[in-house]
This record gives C-alpha cells, sequence and structure tokens, in this order.
C-alpha cells in the first residue's frame, strides 16, 4: 500500500490472487473506492477491522450471483427483485449460518447479512475471477467520508489497503452504497446510489429551502415547487472532512437543480455541525432561518413518504434530539402536521449519568434506569452489570446522587440500551445502536 505501481500481465488475476491469499485490496468503484477482502477469510477480515478502526460494526459482502446469494441467505421474490434492480442496493436478508462459509466477523453476533451483487464492470470481472464472496465496504476510515480521487485514496487509504486496483475514470461526486431492507415493502436504511438525488414529491408548493439535517447519518433536503431533493448519505457529521463533504454537495445541487434558497432550516442542537453551518451561511447570505425539533422532522418525513397531510398522532422512537425544554428527546408521541406540533406525551425522563459516556457504556444506562425507579435501594449482585467496577459504580452513584452530568433524556434508543446491558447482551458498544440490534436478534 506505499502506491508504488505494481508491474503485472493481468491487473484482475493480480488483485484476484492477492485476495485469494488474504490481502486487502482498495477498488475503485463507482461513487468511490472500496475495502474489499476474502469474507471466508477471518484473518484477513479482522485485519481489515483493526486498520480501518472498525472493530464490530457490520461490513457488506458483494456476490459474484444470485444463486451465489441464496446459498447464504434466505431471499424472498420482493428481495430478489431488489437485488437484482438497475439501483443494485445492498440488501439486508436474513443469514443461513448453518450452510455458510462467510466468516461470522462480517457481522458478529447478527442473523442478518448485507449482500450486494456487483454493479460496475471491473466489480464484475474480479468477482469472475476470485470466484469468492467478497467483503466490499466503504473506501474510508471510520467516520470520514469516502476516498474518490486516486491520489487522494492512496494517500488515506495508505495504512488499511495492501493494494490499490485504479483506473483513469474520474468519479465526481462522493456516493456510498445504498441500503435497503424489505419489511413489506422496500425499505430505505442508507438512500445514496442509485437513488438521490431522485426527487420525493411533495403534497404542496414549496419556496427553495436548504434543510441541513441532523448530524448522524447526515443527508440534506433542497426544495422547489413539489419536489423535494434529498442528497445522498453524507454521514456523521462530527469531523472537519464530513462537513467539507456537506458544503460541497449542496453547492453542487444547487448548480445541478437551479435552486437558490431563501430559507435555511436546521436542527435545534445548537452544537450540531449541520446547525452552525446554517446560522453561518444563513446569516451571511441574508436568509430566513427556521429551527425545526428533530422528532417533529421526522414524523412530516413519514407523512411526506405516506402522502398524508395531517393531523396525525406521530410517534418518534429515536436515539437522541434536542427537545424545545432543552432536554434530550426520543420516545416522542406529538399531535402535527406540515407545520407545528404538540407534545402530548413521551417516555419517563431518566438520567444520562455522564452523558455521551452512557450511550457508549449502555450498562450506565441501566444504572441511570435502576436509580431511577428504585433510588438507592437496588443491589447488583445477580445482574450481568454486577462486574462494573466498583470505584465506577461509586462515581456513576454520586453523579445520579447530585445531578452531575447527568442530562435527562426520554429517548427510546437508551432504554433498549439499559434493557440489552440488564439481559447480559451488551454492556458497552462498538458502534452506535450496537446493543439494541443485538438484543433484537434475540427477540
Amino acid at each position: 500500500g506505499n502506491g508504488n505501481p505494481v508491474e503485472c500481465r493481468d491487473a484482475i488475476k493480480s488483485a484476484s490472487q492477492l485476495l485469494k491469499t488474504g490481502g486487502i485490496l482498495a477498488v475503485k468503484g463507482l461513487g468511490g473506492f472500496q475495502l474489499a477482502c476474502d469474507a471466508t477469510n477471518e484473518v484477513a477480515i479482522n485485519l481489515l477491522r483493526t486498520r480501518k478502526g472498525r472493530p464490530g460494526k457490520p461490513l457488506a459482502v458483494m456476490v459474484p450471483t444470485l444463486e451465489g446469494i441464496e446459498k447464504y441467505c434466505l431471499v424472498s421474490p420482493e428481495e430478489r427483485k431488489l437485488l437484482g434492480s438497475p439501483q443494485c442496493p445492498i440488501v439486508l436478508l436474513r443469514w443461513k449460518h448453518s450452510s455458510s462459509n462467510i466468516s461470522p466477523a462480517v457481522a458478529p453476533n447478527l442473523n442478518y447479512l448485507g449482500v450486494m451483487l456487483p454493479y460496475t464492470p471491473l466489480h464484475h470481472l474480479l468477482l469472475r475471477e476470485t470466484a469468492l464472496p467478497l467483503v466490499m465496504t466503504s473506501g474510508n476510515l471510520s467516520e470520514e467520508p469516502i476516498a474518490k480521487d486516486n491520489d487522494e485514496a492512496l494517500t488515506r487509504l495508505k495504512g488499511i489497503a495492501d493494494y490499490f486496483l485504479l483506473h483513469n475514470r474520474d468519479i465526481f461526486s462522493r456516493y456510498d452504497d445504498s441500503v435497503y431492507m424489505v419489511e413489506g415493502k422496500p425499505q430505505a436504511i442508507r438512500r445514496a446510489r442509485g437513488y438521490a438525488p431522485y426527487p420525493t414529491f411533495l403534497p404542496f408548493r414549496s419556496k427553495q429551502v436548504l434543510a441541513c439535517g441532523g448530524e448522524l447519518k447526515n443527508t440534506f433536503c433542497l426544495t422547489k415547487d413539489e419536489h423535494a431533493f434529498l442528497s445522498q448519505h453524507i454521514g456523521d457529521m462530527e469531523n472537519e472532512e464530513t462537513l467539507e463533504h456537506f458544503e460541497n454537495t449542496v453547492e453542487l445541487y444547487k448548480k445541478l437543480f437551479r435552486i437558490e434558497p431563501e430559507i435555511m432550516a436546521y436542527d435545534m442542537h445548537p452544537e450540531y455541525l449541520s446547525t452552525k453551518y446554517a446560522l453561518d451561511a444563513g446569516s451571511e447570505q441574508g436568509l430566513s432561518l427556521i429551527p425545526v425539533q428533530h422528532h417533529h422532522a421526522h414524523i412530516v418525513s413519514c407523512l411526506v413518504e405516506n402522502k398524508v397531510e395531517g393531523p396525525v398522532i406521530g410517534v418518534a422512537l429515536d436515539g437522541t434530539g434536542y427537545g424545545t425544554d432543552g432536554t434530550i428527546w426520543g420516545g416522542e408521541f406529538l399531535l402535527c402536521d406540515f407545520r407545528s406540533f404538540q407534545r402530548v406525551g413521551h417516555l419517563e425522563y431518566v438520567p444520562l449519568p455522564g452523558g455521551e459516556a452512557a450511550i457508549k457504556k449502555p450498562y450506565r444506562m441501566a444504572l441511570g434506569y435502576l436509580y431511577t425507579l428504585l433510588e438507592e435501594d437496588f443491589s447488583l449482585e445477580s445482574l450481568p452489570i454486577s462486574k462494573v467496577n466498583s470505584d465506577e459504580l461509586d462515581i456513576i452513584k454520586q453523579q445520579l446522587r447530585r445531578g452531575i452530568n447527568s442530562p435527562l433524556t426520554s429517548s427510546a434508543g437508551r432504554l433498549f440500551d439499559a434493557v440489552s446491558a440488564l439481559v447480559g447482551v451488551r454492556g458497552e458498544i462498538d458502534y452506535e445502536a450496537q446493543a439494541a440490534i443485538e438484543l433484537e436478534m434475540l427477540a
């Protein structure tokens, strides 16, 4: 992975041989680079995880043929149709562990596998030559945007990939693979390559608006007349690289669709990078600025998707969203329409001991619930979280007793985290929602 050319007569055969012997290959795809390795080789997968900084989050697998996918997974007619569609997304399928030679390290502790078919000529050549299922994950360090240019990839991915399979076709805009599942009908989990920027049609005429989105799994939206142009998946807005990707893509979409926003909408959370962008850019351009409550936005997106105008009682079961009272919402019952909402119910407020630390360590959330329900009168002896260090436990109890760094939340996500920790599924997480996902696998 030092960027020096490798002399070979057949680049595809050489790359295939490297994969078969446990190497990690950076492949230039359609919307950016992908990192590939043999999906049956646990050593190669764990090496990729270590280098990429992605210890537990599931990885996608590319399989040469639909018949091959059916060897590894249960596939319904609707899922088969989605896999073979022109968009060619990653589809979450029920994994046949007993008859699969794909390593469990691809998606630890999960019953579902994210699978896709080859969708570029280069993919087809590579998959045909290797005749193996390949891990095919985004070409980036964890939480950074996908690499798209040759020089950029050689710089950013040199510590991850052993070799690079390049070509001279430039990629104009970064697009991750789309992720779908079928639950009655196809449901988008991550809408990107193949789907964005195809517009969603609004049941009303809209002014030209830029809605800047939230922090996690950010997308933005530009509206014009009856059209809402949703961006591709941008990523978690937690670093300068992702913010730059966001800003560049906003400018690209404005040019593509000839939209000059009159209004900028933003999440109410004051610390989100997307919010700071809206306040800075909107003020500089003299635009009207509209704060939007996070869960009201979730419910309104469902109204638009289902062509319902409301008013409705919308239920938002979420992880984190800034509330109008300054607390962290996430288990909300809102009486609302497109324009306004009334909060008519919510899950009970519970403290987050340590704030962000309670999200990464669900056992802290479990202690928050136990303290709320039982105050000091609880014992951990018979619980899986009894292994918590006694000094840390004393600190957490003091935080809860005095309300130090323990913001209140009504989050449904944190409730699932607490239950996951209490029943011994997951006390600490490697990726967002891991505790809840692994709990769901046991249901």
